[in-house]
Parts: C-alpha cells; sequence; structure tokens
C-alpha cells in the first residue's frame, strides 16, 4: 500500500502516470476510443479499458455527458448559500437529495452550504426554496445567487 505523506488526504488513492494520463485524455474528449488512449499512454487497448473501469468503480472518476442546460428547457440556474444551526453534514446529506439540486458543498466563510440548482423556472426556483430548502428547521437562512450568464465551466483541471 502506498505511503501517505504528512498532510495527505488518507482517503485520496496515489495514481501512477499512466492513470494520470488515462485521465487526463479522457478530460480532453470523454468519447476518445480506448485504442487512441492506449497509443498515447502506452498500453494496450485491453488495460486500458481495465484501467478505466477500475478508475470508474473506485470513484476516482466518472464519464457523463454534460448538457447546456438552457438548450434542455431549464432556464433557471442559480447558487443559494445556505446558513444552518446544528450539523451541517446532516442538513447537505438531506439538501443532496431535493429535485434539482445539482452540487452541495460545505463551506467556511459565511455559508455553511453552497447548492448549486438548475430549475426549469423562476417558479420552480421559488417551489425548491421553499417547499425543500427554507421548510427544514435547521436552515437559519438563504442567499440565492441567479445565475445571468455562464462564461465558463471547464471539466479539464487535470491530475497531480
Amino acid at each position: 500500500m502506498p505511503k501517505a505523506t504528512e498532510g495527505a488526504d488518507p482517503r485520496r488513492l496515489a495514481l501512477d502516470d499512466i492513470s494520470k494520463a488515462i485521465i487526463e485524455q479522457l478530460q480532453e474528449d470523454g468519447r476518445r476510443p480506448y485504442g487512441e488512449i492506449a497509443r498515447a499512454v502506452g498500453l494496450s487497448e485491453a488495460a486500458t479499458r481495465q484501467r478505466v473501469q477500475k478508475l470508474i468503480d473506485q470513484g476516482v472518476m466518472q464519464i457523463v455527458a454534460v448538457t447546456d442546460p438552457m438548450q434542455l428547457g431549464f432556464s433557471r440556474e442559480a447558487m443559494i448559500g445556505v446558513r444552518v444551526s446544528g450539523d451541517t453534514r446532516q442538513i447537505a446529506e438531506r439538501l443532496s437529495t431535493a429535485p434539482g439540486v445539482t452540487y452541495v458543498v460545505s463551506t467556511a466563510g459565511s455559508f455553511d452550504l453552497l447548492i448549486e440548482v438548475v430549475c426549469e423556472n423562476d417558479d420552480d426556483l421559488i417551489d425548491l426554496l421553499n417547499d425543500h430548502i427554507r421548510i427544514l428547521p435547521e436552515v437559519v437562512s438563504t442567499e440565492t445567487f441567479v445565475y445571468l450568464k455562464l462564461h465558463r465551466q471547464l471539466y479539464n483541471w487535470g491530475t497531480r
């Protein structure tokens, strides 16, 4: 088992250079054929396919289609800052299952949680806020940041 370095997250898997190269290939193009990836990283196609499946099974990565919500009829995106009392982990878990919630993160700062949501319209956003978020007794306050335009969103930050 790889040795953990001081200050390192013990849950983080140590990836070798080949696994990192595979991830970077897929971050550039998630539909890239295994044969092409194999040539780029110096493995056989079968070995590459096995590595990709192992990375997926370990939860290191997932391969998904990233869509433009606006083109699919979801005209309202927002980030909601939430202040809570009590255990933020429990509230984060509960809010993670609310309809339209795509992202939940615990933070240090003026908000305890940040929640990204994708809704069909403003009425759906209001319903989400009132029926799923503000209704929780542990929720002290919320602040909603409505997205006017998405200027940049990338998923290709590479590996370390």
